[in-house]
């Protein structure tokens, strides 16, 4: 019986292994098309339905002990508060499809399933165990980066489901001026990847002690630094730049927080396009000041003054020339956000401001997952999400001090928290929890350090 239960815990390890590879390399061609939506059923729901059986069979024999941990229950909890939601979009506001607002909900606990899986697996301290994963994804980071050259400079084919044609898995092919995605469905999802793990190779590269482990480190940041100004998202670029500095104080590596922010910057000022979208952003600042200016004190800051131009005659033309027409200056995602995106979910919420109208109500984007969160699932709703991540919260404080068993562990717990607060600064912008490719890594990860945490704390 211990050798199979023992096969099997391997087997679970190659599994969650898969998921690790599987889902940020694997392109997202549809499987199983769902009526009504471009949503659709792709391999990883398939190997993350097999992971959720072993969990179901080995946690439903413990199950009041399972209830008993604060952060599981938690998720409980808010998929409780999903489904009520759901249940008052369908039959109180209308304003879901009965069997599209369910595979919504559904998805939900598929996210949190690698969760559950990383801590059945890390049921002690192990250092190899860890490297295992963390090198995975160091393999991932150089495939992606290999993807995206093929992309940019071959014209290997890109998928993506940012419409319902495009998500028929269409090949698209690379443009210049457009995105690099690799093997994700959108640039964005791409970049809140490498902003979640940068900062851990970041951060094993200021602590290994090998020289050719720092020179393998360093050329896997490049090929990261590069994917992230390909993905031209400016806001995962501040998002990185946080993540990396708050890593690199966690672990004390001081002296490598201006030389990891040069070197980011000087890569990041290679990209044209990113440059050129944050020029867009001054352009756009600029223009509003000036009409805040002109509005508040009945003029604007460009004047022409008659006596600093000695030739300017007073001229008198009965012909009257036909105005040019005034380019109109904006930030085209911005706009988005606040004109389209942003209201719609803030309507929903007025709608229902408890439950939200439910799951797939405003459609698959808002550009903001709180409002997305606000809108669909109501304050009710908002709140159970975020107390998941207060109980996170607290399980990490109860384990400090935290007593590492190696750098891997300290590289991967400092580097992982590290990007919290930048990947919550990109949840502002982006659906980030509710993308697929992200959100099950993510997910995982975060039982990693989880488990990390409360092993931890049992050892003290």
């Amino acid at each position: 019986m211990q050798k199979l239960l023992s096969s099997a815990d391997r087997l679970f390890k190659y599994l969650i292994a898969a998921v690790l590879l599987a889902v940020p390399l694997y392109p997202k061609f549809p499987l199983l098309r769902i009526p009504g939506t471009y949503v659709s059923i792709r391999l990883e729901d398939f190997l993350i339905f097999v992971i959720a059986v072993y969990i179901a069979v080995r946690v439903l024999p413990r199950a009041i002990e399972f209830m008993k941990r604060d952060v599981e229950r938690a998720m409980l909890i808010y998929l409780a508060v999903g489904l009520v939601s759901l249940v008052s979009a369908i039959a109180i506001t209308h304003s879901v499809v009965f069997h599209i607002g369910i595979l919504h909900w559904i998805r939900r606990i598929e996210y949190f399933v690698p969760f559950l899986a990383a801590g059945i697996l890390f049921k002690k301290k192990d250092e190899e165990l860890l490297s295992y994963f963390v090198k995975l994804l160091g393999i991932v980071v150089v495939i992606t980066f290999i993807y995206g050259l093929g992309q940019r400079y071959f014209g290997w084919p890109i998928i993506i489901t940012q419409n319902e044609e495009y998500a028929k898995g269409i090949a698209l092919r690379w443009v210049p001026g457009s995105h690099i995605n690799a093997g994700f469905a959108g640039h964005y999802d791409l970049a809140s990847f490498l902003v979640m793990v940068l900062p851990i190779f970041v951060t094993l590269m200021a602590l290994s002690r090998k020289k050719v482990t720092k020179f393998v480190l360093f050329l896997l940041l490049l090929a990261g630094l590069w994917l992230l100004s390909s993905a031209v998202s400016r806001i995962s670029v501040v998002s990185y730049l946080i993540g990396v500095t708050l890593a690199l104080l966690i672990v004390k590596k001081y002296k490598a927080i201006p030389v990891v922010l040069f070197i980011s910057l000087f890569v990041f000022s290679l990209s044209g396009a990113l440059i050129m979208r944050y020029s867009e952003i001054i352009d756009v600042t600029k223009v509003r000041l000036q009409k805040v200016e002109k509005m508040l004190f009945g003029y604007s800051s460009r004047f022409v003054y008659a006596a600093d131009e000695p030739s300017l005659e007073r001229r008198v033309n009965n012909n009257i020339p036909t105005p040019t027409p005034i380019a109109i200056v904006e930030d085209r995602s911005t706009s988005i956000r606040l004109n389209i995106e942003w209201p719609r979910a803030i309507r929903a919420l007025s709608k229902n401001p408890l439950l939200g109208t439910g799951y797939s109500s405003i459609t698959l984007a808002t550009d903001n997952d709180y409002l997305r969160l606000l809108g669909e699932t109501g304050i009710l709703g908002f709140l159970a999400f975020a107390l998941i991540f207060l109980r996170i919260g607290e399980v990490i404080l109860k384990s400090l001090p935290f007593r590492f068993n190696g750098e891997y562990e300290k590289a991967f717990v400092a580097g992982f928290i590290g990007s919290l607060p930048g990947l919550f600064l990109n949840a502002t912008f982006i659906d980030i929890f509710e993308a697929s490719k992200f959100a099950i890594l993510f997910w995982l990860l975060m039982g990693i350090l989880v488990s990390l945490a409360r092993l931890n704390k049992n050892e003290q």
